[in-house]
Formats: structure tokens, C-alpha cells, sequence
């Protein structure tokens, strides 16, 4: 046997597992034909498309990088006011304010990483918390720069690519979010299936051991979160682009926390789990909230203490169990 077989037998185990499942373009598929299908909807179903990439963003950094935050609204916020700022300035082009969005996001991602991967688990949660609520205290004293409690007025939003304008029923905004949403998928896709993707489960799985064999640890960390907080950058600017309003509920704890339950509803590690838990949530949210509006928040607590006592796999009856094999999650 040559010593280039066993370098091609992996090659070909990696391609056989990044292989698109019948399973993902179903799931895509139907998200399409929710544009069509669902046109009184589209409101509630593009805060969903945003938060299932907030979620996105969440679990390449906890699911692949094993990096849990409480404060991945930080990088949320900071998005949707670097977009708000940059269409009060006068540059209202959505496709411009999402550029700079991301781009803020990922420089504030990449100067907190060097924080947030110092010392252990408990002091990495406890960082990215500090980092949420220091910008969240910054936006709240500097009123000159982002409203403060205020919030960023007058923000007027240009046509998407100079010809569709942003409508009340939220038809073009999802149709927006939808597009930046499967794009981005396409690349975080790639990404974990890339030789870097596998290098950083490496990391996850024992970093230690990843770093006797030579990896560099920290650089593929840094480059995982980094890239978690452009993720979640651009999913801010998306929510101040289709409301037209930035304020410090952004930037807020509880935006963390509700990230978090999405990921617990879903699933981590294998990219669908955050936009299911997205879909779950903000659908059980809305609906619960029309039943009971004073005491929404109790049955979604209800549902977060179900999952960890009883099981979210029997609590579903399965179907997650099934959606992540189906979906080609190994583990």
C-alpha cells in the first residue's frame, strides 16, 4: 500500500460526510416555498430567519469551538449599531450596512477573543458576560453616539439593491434575511467541514491532546469565534436594517439567554440545531403570547426546566433525534 492511500481514504471519508443529506434540501426547500406560502407571516418568519443566524453564530462557537458564552449579544448589538449609525451618517445601502456590521463585529470578536480564552470554563463564561454588559453600560451613557436609553433615531433604510424598497408586511426583509441566512449557512458549512473545521472539534474534544499533536490551539479558537461574532454581527445589522431601529434592548442579557434556550431546544454541533431552536422558540413565543400575554415568559421557563429534567429527545418524541441524524450529525 503506497503512503498516499491512507491520506486518500481520508479525503474521501471527509467528502462522504460533508455530502449534502436529502434531509437538508427538504429543509431548505420548504424554507424557500414559506415566501410564497406563508405571506401574512412574513413579519414573525424573518425575526426567525435572524435569530436562527444568531443561533448559527452561537453554535459554531459553542458546538464546534466548545466555548460557552453569556454574551453573544454583545456582538449582536454592536452589529446592528454600527449599521444604524452607518444609515444615520447618510449610507443607508442595506448591502453597505451589512458590510460594516460585519466587519465591526468580527474586529470586536477578534480583540475579545485574546479575553475570553484566557483561564478556564467558568472564566470564559464570565468574560464574555463582562464584555456584554460593559458595551450594553456604553450605549446607555454615550446618548450623543447611540441614543442611550433612546435608542438611534431617525434611521432610514435605502431600497435593497436600488430597486426593492423595505415594505410594512416585512415582504422584502425576509426575502433579505433568507438570502444572508442560506449564504452564510453555505459558508459555515464549509468551514466545518474544511480541514480547519475538523482542527478546532479537535480542539473541543481535548486541547491538550490537540496541541501535543501540533495544532495551534489558541490561533484556531481565536479564528472560530472571530468568525462566530461576524455571524452574529451581521444577524444584528439585519434586525436594525428590516425595524429601522437600534436600541439597548440589543445589546441586552436576556438576548443571550433566549440564544442559549434555542440552542438547548435544538441542539448544538451540527449547524441545523440553532436554526430549529430558532424556529421552535419564536414560534412557540408568538403563540404562547397570544394565549396568555402576561405570563408567556413562565411556559417558556417551563419548557427550558422540562428539557433538563426529563430529556429533550423524549419531550419531542424523537423527531430532534432524528433531524440530527438526518441532517448528518455524527456523535
Amino acid at each position: 500500500m503506497s503512503a498516499a492511500a491512507p491520506h486518500a481514504a481520508a479525503r474521501a471519508a471527509l467528502r462522504e460526510v460533508a455530502r449534502w443529506k436529502p434531509a437538508e434540501y427538504a429543509f431548505w426547500a420548504a424554507t424557500a416555498a414559506s415566501w410564497f406560502l406563508l405571506p401574512g407571516q412574513h413579519l414573525l418568519l424573518n425575526e426567525i430567519a435572524i435569530f436562527a443566524l444568531f443561533a448559527l453564530s452561537l453554535d459554531l462557537v459553542l458546538g464546534f469551538g466548545g466555548i460557552v458564552s453569556l454574551g453573544h449579544a454583545a456582538y449582536f448589538g454592536f452589529g446592528g449599531y454600527a449599521a444604524g449609525m452607518l444609515a444615520q451618517a447618510g449610507y443607508t445601502d442595506p448591502l453597505l450596512g451589512l458590510a460594516a456590521a460585519a466587519l465591526a463585529s468580527a474586529a470586536l470578536g477578534f480583540v475579545t477573543s485574546f479575553l475570553v480564552l484566557r483561564g478556564s470554563d467558568l472564566t470564559r463564561i464570565m468574560v464574555t458576560l463582562s464584555v456584554s454588559l460593559v458595551l450594553f453600560e456604553l450605549a446607555n451613557r454615550l446618548t450623543w453616539l447611540t441614543g442611550g436609553a433612546d435608542g438611534l433615531q431617525g434611521i432610514t433604510i435605502g431600497p435593497l439593491l436600488g430597486r426593492f424598497d423595505f415594505d410594512l408586511a416585512g415582504h422584502v426583509a425576509y426575502a433579505y434575511s433568507l438570502v444572508v441566512l442560506f449564504v452564510l449557512f453555505l459558508a459555515a458549512r464549509r468551514i466545518v467541514h474544511s480541514p480547519f473545521g475538523w482542527t478546532v472539534r479537535a480542539v473541543r474534544g481535548n486541547a491538550l491532546r490537540a496541541a501535543a499533536i501540533g495544532l495551534a490551539v489558541d490561533l484556531r479558537l481565536v479564528g472560530i469565534y472571530t468568525m462566530a461574532a461576524l455571524y452574529a454581527g451581521i444577524a444584528g445589522a439585519l434586525l436594525a436594517q428590516s425595524t429601522q431601529f437600534v436600541s439597548l434592548d440589543m445589546l441586552a442579557f436576556h438576548r443571550s439567554a433566549d440564544l442559549l434556550l434555542m440552542l438547548v431546544i435544538g441542539g448544538v454541533g451540527y449547524l441545523y440545531g440553532g436554526m430549529i431552536g430558532a424556529l421552535v422558540f419564536k414560534a412557540m413565543q408568538n403563540w404562547v403570547a397570544d394565549i396568555t400575554p402576561e405570563y408567556w415568559q413562565f411556559w417558556i421557563g417551563l419548557l427550558l426546566v422540562l428539557l433538563v429534567v426529563i430529556g429533550r429527545e423524549r419531550i419531542f418524541a424523537g423527531s430532534l433525534v432524528l433531524a440530527r441524524r438526518a441532517f448528518g450529525r455524527r456523535g
